[in-house]
C-alpha cells in the first residue's frame, strides 16, 4: 500500500517541540538533542547568520504578500522631528534661553512633520478609493519617531493600514502606535531592511534627515543609476535644504555624475507637490 499524504492535521514541528518541553532522561535533557530550528543558541551562531538573513527576508515577505500587500510608498526622514502640537508645548514650558532656542528650533522643523503626516494621509485616502488591493499604495516607513511616525499617523487617521520596518538598535528603537500592529516587524540586519524598502517600492519620498536618511537615499540613488532596480519617483521634500547639504549640481560640474543622474531626483517643497509627481509618473487620477 502507498505511504499516505500527511494532511493538516499532521502533527506540526511546534507539538513535536512541545512534547520534549520535559526531558525523561539526561540525553534528551542535551543541548543536542534539541531541533535545530527550536535551539536559539544555535540560531543565534555566528556561522547560522545566513539562515538568518533567510529569516529576516522571508517573514515580512510572507506576511505582506498574505495581506495582498504589493505596493508601497516609502518615506525616510528624521527620527528628531516632533509634531508641531508637541513643539508648541515645548515652547511654552521653556525654563531658560537654551531650552527656548531649542523649542523654537522644534517648532520650525515641525512644519516637515506635518507635511508627512499630510502625504500619508492623502496617499491613504487614495487607497481607501480603490477597489483592488493591486491598485493601492500602503505608506512603509522604518517604524521609529518623527517622519516615520507622521507618515504613519497621517495613513492611520486616514482609516488605512500602514507598514512599519522598525530596527534593533543600541539606544532602543521602539515602533511608533499608529503603524498597524499586524504590519509591523522587526529587523536585526539593516540590509535585510533595506531590501524589504524597495521589494515593493513604487516611490520613495525623502524628508531632511542625517546619517540614517543618507544612507537610505544614496542607496536607492545608486541602485537606480547602476540599473539593479527599475526607474521610480525619488522625491526630495524640501528643494532649499537638499540643495545645500547636497551639492548635486557640484558633483554634475566635477564630471563625478552625469546630467541625466539628476533626472532620478525631483525636488518639491510641498505634500501637494510630491503627490503629483507620483501621480504625474503613473499616469493615474485621484
Amino acid at each position: 500500500m502507498a505511504a499516505k499524504i500527511p494532511d493538516d492535521n499532521a502533527e506540526t514541528a511546534a507539538q513535536f517541540v512541545a512534547k520534549t518541553a520535559h526531558p525523561r532522561s539526561l540525553q534528551e535533557a542535551s543541548d543536542s538533542y534539541k531541533f535545530a530550528f527550536a535551539d536559539q543558541e544555535f540560531i543565534n551562531r555566528a556561522e547560522e547568520r545566513g539562515i538568518r538573513f533567510q529569516l529576516e527576508l522571508q517573514k515580512a515577505d510572507l506576511v505582506l504578500r498574505e495581506n495582498d500587500i504589493d505596493h508601497t510608498i516609502v518615506v525616510f526622514g528624521s527620527a528628531r522631528f516632533v509634531s508641531k502640537q508637541t513643539a508648541e508645548t515645548m515652547l511654552a514650558n521653556a525654563a531658560d534661553e537654551f531650552s527656548r532656542s531649542k523649542a523654537e528650533h522644534a517648532l520650525k522643523n515641525s512644519a516637515f512633520y506635518e507635511s508627512a503626516r499630510e502625504f500619508g494621509h492623502i496617499v491613504a485616502t487614495h487607497n481607501l478609493m480603490q477597489s483592488s488591493p493591486k491598485k493601492r499604495l500602503h505608506i512603509c516607513t522604518g517604524g521609529g519617531a518623527g517622519i516615520m511616525e507622521a507618515a504613519n499617523r497621517g495613513a492611520f487617521e486616514a482609516g488605512d493600514f500602514s507598514i512599519g520596518l522598525n530596527i534593533s538598535l543600541p539606544r532602543e528603537q521602539t515602533p511608533n502606535k499608529y503603524i498597524t500592529p499586524a504590519l509591523c516587524f522587526r529587523f536585526h540586519y539593516f540590509a535585510l531592511r533595506k531590501m524589504h524598502f524597495l521589494l515593493r517600492a513604487r516611490a520613495i519620498v525623502v524628508y531632511p534627515g542625517g546619517f540614517g536618511s543618507f544612507d537610505e537615499i544614496f542607496e536607492v540613488l545608486t541602485l537606480i543609476q547602476t540599473k539593479k532596480i527599475g526607474a521610480l519617483p525619488v522625491i526630495l521634500v524640501g528643494r532649499e535644504h537638499w540643495q545645500s547639504v547636497i551639492r548635486f549640481d557640484l558633483l554634475l560640474e566635477e564630471g563625478l555624475i552625469d546630467r541625466e543622474d539628476l533626472n532620478i531626483i525631483t525636488f518639491v517643497d510641498s505634500t501637494e507637490e510630491a503627490w503629483a509627481a507620483i501621480k504625474q509618473w503613473y499616469a493615474f487620477t485621484d
